[in-house]
């Protein structure tokens, strides 16, 4: 935990601002780009999918709320985890936060330029983007707020020109969407989809791990997140919707823009740049909102030596941690000259799904006087998570526990090292 002679985040976020963070990570690449891997592991069941990963992500909302309110700093489940199972628990969703979510932010980035950049300048213009919106987060908290609202409001309007497109067609492939159609790839393909759409509902994820900066984080923080979830589920299911009866199963599978193709069906030609320029924008959003979080829980690790302590550096000025931030950055745009777009959601999900077991543990360990919700929702969490990441795909699983299994080698490595030292000096 933090102790007082240590630089505190200023506190100058509201509900509102909580919110919009929240929303412009969920509604962010994910609901451009998620569509069509979820359609290739379940075609229509990506419906069904949605449903779980959207049970799923409100039992760890909660989990995640019951826990900011009794510890209201950064570094969200990392430091759940540690004050309530202990200290390689907490390492353990510290290590894979970061780790899954700085996949993430490669996967917001190509998503940009994808959408953004003319052909052959896709990796120079994602570059450019994990740059500059690293700059904004180095600036201080109340600009990322700020810009991430506007982000919020962009997108917004542009999905509903997505949806208003759809019914104009009178979504002619609604009919190929009925039970059995739901359920033709059968449940591990639903539950496939429902763990790559899992990547785009854990926005709710950075309001907790902005514990520190937030007003009144013990009351803001619950219903902050839940606020954000909510709206999000409703907006995903919606286009979901509309994607699918305008396209048909094997559409949404076939496009690499599902929702800029269901406006080009409409006949709506003019709309289609306005979609494009949506997708960008909400990259940039998610991208943004990612950095920050980020920050955050690595700052927390830093504090107590699980990454290096000069990553615990806060700004003077901005308030921000900003050597964390910059090396953010630095990965990051490594991971944008090599990462595959695909492999990069499925191993982010891996990441952010055993980040939310031990928040879903670490809340059903809290005492009566700090629930606030059911021990059931808590269970179900742990259940939820497990399946969804055994049925990711293969190659984000193995990635994944590859990486964990790093993590855990460099603590064991780093505490004989301090284990060694402390009985040296007291030999002298």
């Amino acid at each position: 935990m933090t102790t007082s002679a240590e630089p505190s985040l200023a506190r100058r976020l509201g509900l509102t601002d909580a919110v919009f963070i929240g929303l412009g990570s969920m509604i962010g690449a994910g609901i451009f780009a998620a569509f069509t891997p979820a359609a290739q592991a379940a075609g229509a069941g990506l419906l069904v999918g949605l449903v779980v990963a959207a049970i799923v992500a409100f039992c760890n909302a909660t989990s995640s709320a019951q826990l900011a309110a009794a510890f209201p700093t950064s570094g969200g489940t990392y430091v759940y985890g540690r004050e309530q199972l202990g200290p390689w628990w907490g390492f353990l969703a510290g290590w894979s936060f970061i780790i899954g979510k700085t996949a993430s932010c490669a996967a917001m980035a190509i998503t940009f330029a994808a959408y953004a950049a003319p052909a052959g300048w896709e990796k120079p213009v994602a570059l450019l983007a994990v740059i500059g919106l690293a700059a904004v987060n180095y600036r201080g908290v109340t600009r990322t707020a700020s810009l991430t609202r506007i982000v919020v409001v962009v997108v917004l309007i542009v999905l509903a020109i997505v949806v208003a497109a759809g019914f104009s067609t009178g979504l002619p492939a609604a009919g190929a969407v009925d039970s059995a159609g739901l359920l033709a790839h059968g449940w591990y393909g639903i539950l496939q989809s429902g763990g790559l759409l899992f990547f785009a509902f854990a926005g709710y994820a950075r309001i907790a791990t902005m514990g520190e900066e937030v007003r009144d984080p013990a009351r803001t923080i619950p219903r902050a997140i839940t606020i954000a979830l909510s709206a999000a589920v409703l907006i995903y299911a919606v286009i979901a919707v509309v994607v699918l009866g305008a396209l048909g199963p094997a559409g949404v599978a076939s496009s690499t823009a599902p929702l800029a193709d269901t406006v080009a069906l409409s006949g709506w030609s003019w709309a289609v740049p306005l979609v494009r320029i949506g997708a960008a924008v909400a990259s940039l959003g998610a991208l943004l909102a990612l950095i920050a979080g980020i920050g955050r829980t690595t700052l927390a690790m830093a504090r107590e030596g699980d990454v290096p302590r000069w990553l615990s550096a806060v700004h003077p000025k901005f308030a921000v941690p900003h050597r964390a931030e910059v090396t953010l950055a630095v990965v990051v745009c490594l991971l944008v000259l090599t990462v595959d777009l695909r492999a990069a959601i499925s191993f982010s999900s891996f990441g952010v799904l055993v980040y939310y077991f031990v928040a879903n543990l670490a809340a059903f360990t809290q005492a009566r006087d700090q629930r606030r919700y059911p021990r059931v929702l808590q269970l179900l969490g742990l259940a939820g998570c497990t399946a969804l990441v055994v049925t990711l795909p293969l190659t984000g699983i193995v990635v994944g526990i590859g990486v964990l299994a790093i993590g855990v080698a460099y603590r064991l490595v780093v505490r004989a090292a301090a284990r060694r030292r402390e009985v040296a000096r007291r030999n002298r």
